[in-house]
């Protein structure tokens, strides 16, 4: 044996590590490399596709998947599921924060100033070292660098913040709020049990980017709950937190923000690390509420998210922008982003604006607009 690989062995920790580069199969659960993953873009340049971007798209309404494309992904939905992760703690946050540090407890924020005052003001000074949010900087900054790293910077520290103002609350121990162990943990997955069945297990449960626990969910179970969101959207102040206060739950130009402001209190929009986008949808065609969920397959792509919700809202009738513009580029949806009986509505939803560039020896403008 090599002294390379003794000393592997022997390292503290080494039965974590995978064994080897290529991957190693486990039963159940498939990789990347076995997901009927498809295209949902097309970036093109005078016609010829220079980019696609594949991923997976769930639709579902009164406890049925109702559109599936892209396979039945198995991902951890991480902050997209903080809408679910603050309900065992609702009842007890309900009297005792402003609209504003409720919109911040489910927030995966940019950390402007606005972000870290509505975070910082649901603790008591003298709870603020209980916090065990990774040291970060602004996930969105203007000019120089200059900030330190810090906790309240990190886009999950409104939901830390109200974790353990819930727990005061309820009288819950807050030493160790982010272990599997915690009672906390447990509620969260009994709140996720109302939705997908008594007996539903996760396959797989990680530890998220801000410490706090994460389970593996496919695209269509996260669909289902996405859906069940707008059913009960009147049973606790989520959705009207995250309706109220768009601007805290991402930030500017943040994908999810601009679709709670852009859809007037009719859908709730949470993006998630890597690759996910979730919305939560009333709409007189789905009584029993629509969810539907985006996975991009190579992780966070907001531009690229971006244009697959606006061909999604533009068929049920939501006056949605497009992100600014590709350079030299037009984005090209495919039609398996929504229901067949939505296809022919996906063509009306242009992917490219008036202004856009156009391809030599063309003009958008038209010939009553050089008259004026």
């Amino acid at each position: 044996m090599s002294p390379s690989k003794q000393e592997t062995i022997n390292s503290p920790g080494a039965h974590l590590y995978p064994k080897d580069p290529l991957g190693e199969r486990i039963p159940g659960i498939p990789t990347g490399r076995d997901v009927d993953w498809q295209p949902l873009v097309d970036y093109r340049r005078n016609g010829v596709s220079e980019t696609t971007i594949h991923g997976a798209v769930a639709w579902a309404s009164g406890g049925k998947l109702i559109h599936s494309f892209g396979g039945n992904v198995l991902c951890y939905g991480r902050s997209m599921m903080k809408p679910f992760m603050v309900k065992p703690l609702a009842n007890a946050l309900a009297a005792e924060t402003s609209w504003e540090q409720k919109a911040i407890a489910v927030s995966s924020h940019n950390g402007s100033t606005e972000h870290v005052a509505a975070a910082m003001s649901l603790l008591d000074p003298s709870d603020w070292g209980l916090m065990q949010t990774p040291l970060d900087v602004p996930l969105v900054q203007f000019g120089r660098q200059v900030r330190r790293p810090r906790r309240w910077y990190h886009p999950c520290s409104g939901e830390h913040a109200a974790i353990l103002k819930g727990f005061k609350l309820m009288g819950w121990e807050r030493v160790g709020y982010t272990l599997p162990h915690h009672p906390f943990f447990s509620a969260y997955i009994q709140q996720l049990r109302k939705t997908l069945g008594r007996t539903w297990q996760p396959l797989r449960l990680a530890r998220d980017g801000c410490g706090l626990p994460t389970v593996s969910n496919t695209v269509s179970e996260l669909a289902l709950l996405y859906a069940d969101l707008a059913k009960q959207k009147d049973e606790d102040w989520v959705w009207e937190a995250m309706t109220r206060n768009p601007d805290l739950v991402g930030g500017f130009n943040r994908l999810d923000s601009t679709i709670l402001k852009a859809c007037e209190g009719k859908v709730v929009a949470k993006e998630g690390a890597d690759g996910l986008l979730g919305l939560s949808i009333v709409h007189p065609d789905y009584p029993q509420g629509l969810g539907v969920v985006i996975k991009i397959a190579h992780g966070w792509n907001p531009q690229a998210t971006w244009y697959v919700a606006r061909g999604v809202l533009g068929v049920l009738g939501f006056d949605f922008r497009n992100p600014y513009a590709l350079h030299r580029q037009k984005a090209f949806l495919v039609e398996g982003i929504v229901p067949p009986a939505l296809e022919e509505k996906l063509r009306a939803v242009k992917t490219w604006d008036d202004w856009d560039a156009v391809p030599p020896g063309t003009s958008s403008v038209s010939s009553a607009e050089k008259t004026r």
